[in-house]
Parts: structure tokens; C-alpha cells; sequence
């Protein structure tokens, strides 16, 4: 051991593995405090460490401990319940493999061993000193461990119906085109009955009838699609091999709802906190709060609600390439559902999104604006998935109950879908900026839940009285069609700030236009061009959106207005069909200047 003087703090970094675990200790200057050692996942080496900590206490009594794991899936569960029940003055944090790996990197860039790993995060632990992570309770824990395991079934019943889909393509094809779902049950005990589109072809309409949840004029359509069926794969053995494809899918059916109902009792043996208040929030019903608990943990990890939305990947995004299942191309636009985020947490996500359109009015609000623009079903459904999730995130975290009746979702006054407050209702608190960002409700604390209208789902508009003069009738605007004609070169042009941005290619970087100006010359302010996003960095202002999000801040006009004076100005179409209002006026600063001039000659006329 060391005879160093007595220290103040001692790092120590745990690199675990699936039998044992390597352990390091760092002094504050770098050097060991103590040799390596490794232990193995038994009593006797558990014992061992404990004597290693109690001799270096001994030795340096004023000493912390600074306990860094990284925990690669769950092999450090036992040593971390471990070390949390030692009398020892210790920080345990629990770290993430992707950043010790990066710190190990930077520090040991020529080796990658176990003892280089547990010394970097030795290393880390002793000079950055992280946070304590807190210890997590055995009924989460639990939780946590039915959910992981159902998941993994859930990915088995993937993997099942995509084999399913795939020996389907060559024996009975066009059954994908008649169906939404392959996995329902009339297909399978279709399949299980008749494996194959001959067999199908000379069954007895009759006796395709009999088959639970097959309507009579969907069976005829089945099986004169298996009559005229250009499957290639016949016989016997592929017949064998469909009824064992759909045995499987049954399987791992089943086994989805017996871990659905371990779930639903390890959720209900929680101890009482504000996840309850899941429940009040209409279409979540408590196997979907049930995962969003084991998933996300805490709700205050989540700053704001956007961030949980980006954690689980609860967002369209724009897919293209390929055709769809009845040949036609897709066209530009396209959105499908993101990829990213916790499979499990999406596919209860979207079974509540289809609930709650039907009974949440806020969802069902959402929902049918949407349809009435147009949007695809499935994508309206991502959207009211992500509604969802801003709604579970503010009775979360401010252990609120959802109220039905705080906001008239339905009443078609608003012409922007508002952010949830903390009582799962949206607000509009200022009744004379319907389209600015919307903030927080009265009397609530303003750190609880404040969003702006930036990248939100605009409903659209409504007819109403009085024109932003205050006369007339008021234009109804889409304002997503207003946002795809106009590129965001032109909106800077005509703020006369593109030739203050520099940069290359589509991204740039200058002096933000909405707090600064002349003002304040730091490069603060980062737009893309591309994308049509822009971002200010500078804390007091952190301004950002897209194009019509800029036009309205830097104009200090609502978004309805700001859409209106893009639409005259530009010469756009206000909704889709539309002929344009009139020729562009601006096209940069000077244009804009000039056409503000010319407007006024005429008003004065």
C-alpha cells in the first residue's frame, strides 16, 4: 500500500464485465493509491474489495471516495448494491460506456484493456468529481426488468412477423395488400388453416367464413386474389414452413401478454409519486404508463418536453425513397415515423395515440386539424403520439391530474396548437398573441413548463372576425404551405441580414437580428439554410424556429400576421390551390424598404 501523506479524495474506477470486474485507484496527482485488483461475481472477492476500501480508509481517514462504474447492461447491479451497503464516506456514480469509452480514448489512445478502462475511470472520478447518482428503488428496479424483458419480446415478435412477411412475398403476395396487419389474428389461423395461396384458392367460401374476424366480403377478396396469385413458392414444404412462421408469431404473441400482465403488477406495487398521474391523462392507460416509468425514470431529466419527445423518438421524419405497397412512388414530402428511441415505448405510444384520438379532446383535436389539412393518418398519428408525451411529461412532473376542461380544445379559436401546461391542458394566456409562442399559465410557476411555438405542429387556421388592422374578415392561411414556398435565403434578404452571416455551404453564423442587431456584434445566431431552421445561442435571448418563427420576432408580429405580410410580400399562395395573392415585393432589404413605401404612397392616395 501507499505511504503517501493522507489524502482528501481517492478515485476509484470499476470497469465491469459479465464474470468479474477490474478496479482501480487514482490519488488527486494520478498515481495509483492503491495496486489493481480484480474480482470475480462471488462472496469471497466482494469480501476482498470491502477489506481494500477499509485499509485505504484506515490509512487516509479524511479520504472520499470518488466511485466511477461503468455499467454495460446489467452485469454491475450486484457490485453496485454492493458497494452502496459499505459504511465508507463514497460518491457512486454510474456511468455511460459511450463516455468513459471516449474519456479512455483520450487518455490511453494506444491501448484498450481492461486496467487502461477502470484507470480512465479512475481518473475521471477523481478529477471531475461527477455527481452522485441516486440509488434506484427494488420496485423500479423491477420494473425496469419486466419491461427490458418484454421488449426483448416484442423485438422476437418483430423479427417472427418479418420472417412471416418476408416467405409470404413468394407464397401468397398480394394477402400484404389486403391487410394492415399480418400478424392479426384471422391471418394467422387463415394461414394456419390454408398455408398457401393454391390452398386458398380451393377452399370452400364457406368454410373461409367460419374464420373469427374475417368480414364475408374480405374472404371472397382473399381468396379471388389467390386465384389469380403469381406466388412462386408451392408445395408441400413451403406450407410447412408458413404454418411453423405462423406457430412462432403465436408464441411470441402469448408470451407478450403474460409479460404485459408482470408489468402491469410491478407498476401497481410502486410506491405512490406523481407517476400516478399518468393515469388521469385519457388514451394512457397503465401499461403504457407502465413503460414510460421504466424507460424515462424521472421525469425531471427531461428539461423540457421536447426532450423527452427526441428521447423516444416520437416524431416524423421525411422518407422518400421507394414505393409504397401498391407500387405508386413516394412522393417528396413523404414522413414516416423516426426509428430512433425505445421501440417498446413507441409501439404502446401509438396503441394510446389511437385511444386517445377517440377520447382526449385535446388529442382528438389535434388529430382532426391535422386530417383536415390533408396529413396522411399514420403521420397525424406520430403527431398525436408526441402530443401525448408533452402531456404525460407535465402532469409528471408537476404531479398535476390532467383537466379535460381547462382549455377549449375544440372550440376552433386558435390557429396553433398550444403547449401543454401543468395541469395537461394547453393555454393561450394572452388573448391579443394567439400566434406567439405560447408560454405559461397564471399563477404556475414559469420554470415548470415553458415552450414556444418553434417546431410545433400548426393546426389551421380559422375564420375569424377581425383582421390584424382589426377590420374585415380574417384570411385562412396554411401555414405550413406558406413556410415550404418561401426559402429562408429570401426571409434573410428581406430582414437585410444574410450579407452580415458568414459561412460556407448551408450553414451560417452572425449577429442575431432579434435581441442584438448592430447592437451586439458576437456570432451568436446559427441558421440553416437547408433545413429553414435557425437557433440563437445567446442565453438571454435562445430564440429559434423556422422561417416564419424569424419573420414574426425579428417583425414583432404574431405568426398569423407574420404569415400574412410573408404571403403579401412574396407573392405566396395562402393555401394550397390557390392562385398568388400578388407579384413578390421584396427581395431584400432595399426591396423591402421600397415596397413598404410604395404601400403607403397608395395608402395615402
Amino acid at each position: 500500500m501507499s505511504t503517501s501523506p493522507p489524502l482528501d479524495r481517492i478515485g476509484v474506477g470499476i470497469d465491469t464485465g459479465r464474470y468479474g470486474h477490474r478496479v482501480s485507484f487514482l490519488r488527486p496527482d494520478r498515481l495509483p493509491a492503491a495496486p489493481s485488483l480484480t474480482i470475480l461475481e462471488n462472496r469471497a472477492d466482494y469480501q476482498k474489495l470491502q477489506a481494500r476500501f477499509e485499509q485505504l480508509h484506515r490509512q487516509h481517514p479524511q479520504a472520499h471516495f470518488h466511485i466511477r462504474i461503468d455499467a454495460a447492461g446489467q452485469y454491475a447491479t450486484n457490485l453496485e448494491t454492493f458497494l452502496r451497503t459499505l459504511p465508507l464516506p463514497m460518491t457512486l456514480s454510474i456511468g455511460e460506456p459511450k463516455r468513459n469509452k471516449d474519456y479512455q480514448k483520450a487518455h490511453f489512445p494506444k491501448r484498450t484493456t481492461d486496467d487502461t478502462e477502470s484507470q480512465a475511470m479512475a481518473r475521471f472520478a477523481v478529477v471531475e468529481q461527477p455527481p452522485a447518482t441516486p440509488a434506484l428503488a427494488a420496485p423500479l428496479a423491477l420494473l425496469r426488468e419486466v419491461a427490458g424483458r418484454l421488449q426483448a419480446k416484442v423485438k422476437q415478435s418483430t423479427q417472427a412477423i418479418n420472417r412471416l412477411h418476408n416467405i409470404l412475398a413468394r407464397v401468397f403476395p398480394e394477402l400484404a395488400t389486403l391487410t394492415e396487419d399480418i400478424s392479426a389474428s384471422w391471418v394467422l389461423h387463415l394461414l394456419d388453416q390454408y398455408p398457401s395461396a393454391d390452398r386458398i384458392a380451393r377452399a370452400r367460401l364457406t368454410s373461409l367464413h367460419k374464420i373469427p374476424y374475417l368480414a364475408p366480403e374480405l374472404a371472397q377478396q382473399v381468396q379471388l386474389a389467390a386465384q389469380q396469385s403469381v406466388a412462386s413458392l408451392t408445395g408441400e414444404v413451403a406450407q410447412a414452413l408458413v404454418r411453423d412462421l405462423v406457430a412462432q408469431v403465436r408464441h411470441t404473441q402469448q408470451g407478450e401478454k403474460e409479460l404485459h400482465h408482470l408489468l402491469v403488477k410491478a407498476f401497481q406495487s410502486l410506491p405512490a409519486s406523481p407517476h400516478r398521474q399518468l393515469l388521469t391523462v385519457p388514451g394512457i392507460g397503465i401499461g403504457t404508463a407502465a413503460v414510460l416509468v421504466a424507460k424515462a425514470g424521472d421525469p425531471n431529466n427531461f428539461a423540457t418536453p421536447a426532450k423527452i419527445v427526441n428521447f423516444f423518438g416520437a416524431f416524423p421524419e421525411e422518407n422518400s425513397s421507394g414505393v409504397d405497397k401498391y407500387g405508386n412512388p413516394l412522393p417528396p414530402g413523404t414522413l414516416l415515423m423516426s426509428r430512433k428511441g425505445n421501440d417498446l415505448v413507441r409501439h404502446y405510444l401509438w396503441n394510446a395515440a389511437r385511444s386517445a384520438i377517440v377520447c382526449n379532446p385535446a388529442i382528438r383535436a389535434l388529430y382532426a386539424r391535422l386530417k383536415g389539412r390533408g396529413v396522411r393518418g399514420d403521420v397525424a398519428l406520430g403527431h398525436a403520439m408526441r402530443k401525448l408525451l408533452h402531456l404525460a411529461w407535465a402532469v409528471w412532473k408537476t404531479n398535476r391530474p390532467f383537466d379535460p376542461d381547462h382549455y377549449p380544445w375544440e372550440a376552433g379559436a386558435s390557429n396553433q396548437e398550444t403547449t401543454a401546461n401543468p395541469l395537461g391542458a394547453a393555454t393561450n394566456p394572452n388573448p391579443d398573441a394567439k400566434d406567439k409562442a405560447v408560454g405559461h399559465t397564471r399563477g404556475l410557476p414559469a420554470t415548470e413548463v415553458v415552450t414556444t411555438a418553434a417546431g410545433r405542429v400548426e393546426a389551421p387556421s380559422e375564420p375569424v372576425k377581425g383582421s390584424k388592422e382589426g377590420k374585415g374578415p380574417r384570411w385562412r392561411v396554411d401555414f405550413a404551405w406558406v413556410r415550404q414556398q418561401v426559402s429562408m435565403e429570401h426571409v434573410l434578404e428581406g430582414l437585410g441580414v444574410l450579407g452580415q452571416l458568414r459561412g460556407r455551404g448551408q450553414q451560417r453564423r452572425g449577429p442575431c437580428p432579434i435581441h442584438g442587431g448592430g447592437a451586439d456584434p458576437a456570432p451568436t445566431f446559427s441558421v440553416h439554410l437547408g433545413k429553414k431552421v435557425f437557433q440563437c445561442f445567446q442565453v438571454d435571448c435562445g430564440a429559434h424556429g423556422n422561417v416564419l418563427d424569424l419573420w414574426a420576432a425579428v417583425r414583432h408580429l404574431s405568426l398569423y400576421q407574420a404569415a400574412v405580410d410573408l404571403v403579401e410580400r412574396f407573392g405566396l399562395r395562402r393555401n394550397r390551390g390557390e392562385e398568388p395573392v400578388k407579384e413578390p415585393v421584396v427581395r431584400g432589404k432595399a426591396g423591402a424598404e421600397g415596397g413598404a413605401k410604395k404601400e403607403g404612397e397608395k395608402k395615402e392616395k
